[in-house]
């Protein structure tokens, strides 16, 4: 019989980026262990004024902070190494998904948002 490898993802709590008066994102908070090819969803809810862009980053043992996933409108819907997540307005949601979880998936995960101000959402990519 052979014993599934374990892989562990860690969830940060939440931030921001742009001026958002008052709005926030809020992630379930981690870590989880997921056995390999189990099913993920990581959960973040958004409260917003406006309109917000909002982002997916991930940060792998040792490496920097990546942009993993974008929308920056209803219903948008944003796929990378076979991670999705979709903008819903009516649920103000951004939940991470992924089909089949690899060892290689293991990292930090970081919901956030940024207002749509003229300049910020793109500014954001390249700050950080």
């Amino acid at each position: 019989m052979l014993k599934a490898k374990q892989i562990s993802l860690s969830l940060s709590l939440f931030f921001s980026l742009g001026r958002t008066r008052g709005d926030s994102v809020t992630q379930m908070e981690g870590p989880v262990t997921l056995s390999e090819e189990a099913f993920l969803t990581i959960n973040c809810t958004y409260t917003a004024t406006g309109y917000p862009s909002l982002f997916w980053y991930v940060q792998y043992p040792g490496e920097g902070l990546q942009l993993l996933l974008k929308a920056t409108k209803a219903d948008d819907k944003g796929s990378n190494k076979g991670f999705e997540a979709t903008y819903r307005k009516e649920t103000t949601s951004f939940h991470l998904e992924k089909d089949s979880v690899q060892a290689s998936d293991s990292a930090v995960y970081f919901c956030a948002l940024s207002d749509t101000v003229t300049g910020t959402a793109g500014g954001a990519e390249h700050k950080l």
